[in-house]
């Protein structure tokens, strides 16, 4: 989807002209992570619909009728304190990046005006809906709260200073020069990660002559000679849009033309019928992974707690010690006592227990000792069987995200329930049957790349489908798919390599990234540890390159 700086610039554009000076009449949050404005305006209503949804991020326009929850969320309430009947003063982007800012004029319980500002973060996974004091950068709230756990970047929390997202050393579309541009010519990659608000896209469009694209880009947004379009598979459905012709889509698309933004973008999302489908149906999957994953994180926190108290408890030796070796010199009934460390010679002050004698309270700590020795033992036990379990809960939602059909969903949840996390039900002979399926693509000299859609795929295709000779490629250290590459017996040149590890980036939870790790190896060095989770699997003699995620061409 191309989501990016310009589409966000249009968007802005946009919405400002048709919304500023409108009062916010209504606001409804159909869905944890949506909230829906109805703006009147002295040209007529309008609805503002933005989203932090990882599928569809994005704020426009819509035609489409929302249902008000009965219940609203905390967060609703808020937003409807501080912003019913607030006027909208100013919509901007904020310089090239993927983030809209909205300028509300409010007015508080004291009756006493003041300005808020919205901002929309439409960046993946990492979207966000924002209410902070401009004057102070004060976050209000958020949509989705952010502690240091969740990302160690930034903090998004109620009270705290707003930051914006990291610029990356990244020069805005708008300001990069002709010197700037002219080192990068024809090196798409390199254009991605210099200049701020271009999608992959758009950069590969602009490759042959960024400094000539770019000016024709910019003059197009500010004239406001666009071409919004959605562009369609052969079925009719939605495969990506944009403000502006895409060359990459001639012929291999049909487009379907629209006189505004938010028409391109409305239409879109919602017809992506099995987005939306695969959306309804792995929701409770969601939730319960999601439960599931801060439930074994909390532990792991706690068993860290115990862990360090536990290793903490050399001491209880040392006062055992002191206190059998100086047993003569211990008043009986003290409820302290100072000896002299020997060995350090420092004096150390022991607390005892005055209802015992002192050989009693040595036995004491030394039994406390004993306890805490076995303690580490046992936490560090459980710790790496609570990693297990988190990493392969993590795997799973990675996987949910992901999944682009209903088929997998099923699968995924066959394989929660096998593995115990839900509840089994009474299943039909054929879909217990059913048989991994997974991805199959060619790389473009002609190698037969597969990829699994979850980890029960994962183990079939690894352990099963592929041979002791093939190549096999997984991110570093990031949840995603198994990849593997059929060499038959032959050594692949090193375009195929870098296209499979580029597939093995696009199909794990690092997609949105660039320059993501891969691991490979061959298939024979890949071995399952008894008892271990679907997906799960040690591996040795392995290489790590690094590749910007792109999906392979799909196998005919």
């Amino acid at each position: 989807m191309a989501f990016d700086g310009i589409v966000t610039r249009a968007v802005a554009r946009e919405l400002s002209d048709k919304l500023c000076g409108g009062k916010v009449d209504k606001l409804y949050q159909p869905e944890k992570d949506e909230l829906v404005f109805f703006i009147h305006t002295k040209e007529g209503k309008y609805k503002l619909y933005m989203s932090s949804n990882n599928d569809h991020p994005g704020a426009y326009l819509s035609d489409a009728n929302y249902t008000n929850p009965m219940q609203p969320s905390g967060f609703c309430m808020l937003m409807r304190k501080h912003l019913l009947s607030a006027r909208i003063d100013e919509i901007s982007q904020k310089d090239t990046e993927r983030i809209l800012e909205i300028i509300f004029d409010c007015t508080d319980e004291l009756g006493t005006r003041r300005p808020l500002k919205l901002i929309i973060e439409i960046m993946g996974k990492h979207s966000n809906i924002v209410l902070i004091d401009p004057a102070a950068m004060r976050i209000i709230d958020s949509i989705k709260r952010l502690s240091f756990d969740v990302n160690r970047v930034r903090q998004i929390l109620p009270g705290g200073t707003y930051e914006y997202p990291p610029r990356q050393d990244k020069i805005p579309f708008d300001r990069a020069d002709r010197a700037y541009l002219d080192k990068r010519t024809g090196e798409p990659e390199q254009l991605l990660s210099a200049v701020m608000g271009i999608s992959p896209l758009i950069a590969r469009e602009i490759a042959p002559a960024p400094y000539a694209r770019l000016q024709e880009i910019n003059r197009r947004l500010d004239t406001n000679a666009l071409s919004p379009c959605v562009y369609l598979k052969e079925d009719g459905t939605p495969s990506d849009f944009h403000v502006l012709p895409i060359e990459e889509y001639e012929g291999r698309y049909r487009k379907q033309h629209f006189s505004t933004v938010s028409e391109t973008i409305a239409y879109f999302y919602t017809h992506r019928a099995a987005s939306n489908r695969i959306a309804q149906k792995s929701q409770d999957l969601r939730r319960i992974v999601h439960q599931l994953l801060k439930k074994h994180r909390l532990k792991r926190q706690k068993l860290g707690e115990d862990l360090i108290r536990a290793e903490n408890a050399e001491k209880y030796r040392i006062y055992g010690e002191l206190l059998t070796a100086n047993i003569h010199a211990v008043p009986a009934g003290a409820k302290n006592v100072t000896l002299e460390n020997y060995y350090d010679g420092t004096p150390m002050q022991i607390p005892l227990d005055p209802r015992y004698a002192p050989a009693k309270n040595a036995q004491l700590y030394f039994k406390k000792y004993a306890k805490s020795k076995t303690a580490i033992k046992e936490k560090r036990r459980q710790m790496e069987e609570n990693d297990r379990d988190l990493a392969y809960l993590e795997s799973t939602a990675s996987f949910i995200e992901q999944a682009a059909d209903t088929e997998t969903i099923d699968m995924i949840r066959r394989e929660l329930t096998d593995a115990g996390y839900l509840r089994r039900h009474k299943q039909k002979r054929a879909e217990r049957k059913q048989r991994p399926k997974p991805l199959s693509y060619r790389t473009r000299s002609g190698r037969r790349l597969m990829v699994g859609r979850n980890n029960t795929e994962n183990d079939a295709l690894t352990f099963h489908t592929a041979d002791r000779r093939d190549l096999w490629f997984h991110t570093k250290d990031i949840p995603g798919s198994h990849v593997v590459l059929f060499t038959e017996g032959d050594d692949p040149n090193e375009e195929d390599i870098f296209e499979a590890a580029a597939a093995a980036a696009w199909h794990s939870k690092a997609r949105d990234s660039e320059n993501v790790p891969v691991d490979y190896t061959q298939i024979r060095y890949v071995k399952k540890p008894n008892g271990a989770k679907p997906g799960m699997c040690i591996f040795t003699h392995n290489r790590t390159i690094y590749v910007t995620p792109k999906e392979p061409a799909e196998e005919k």
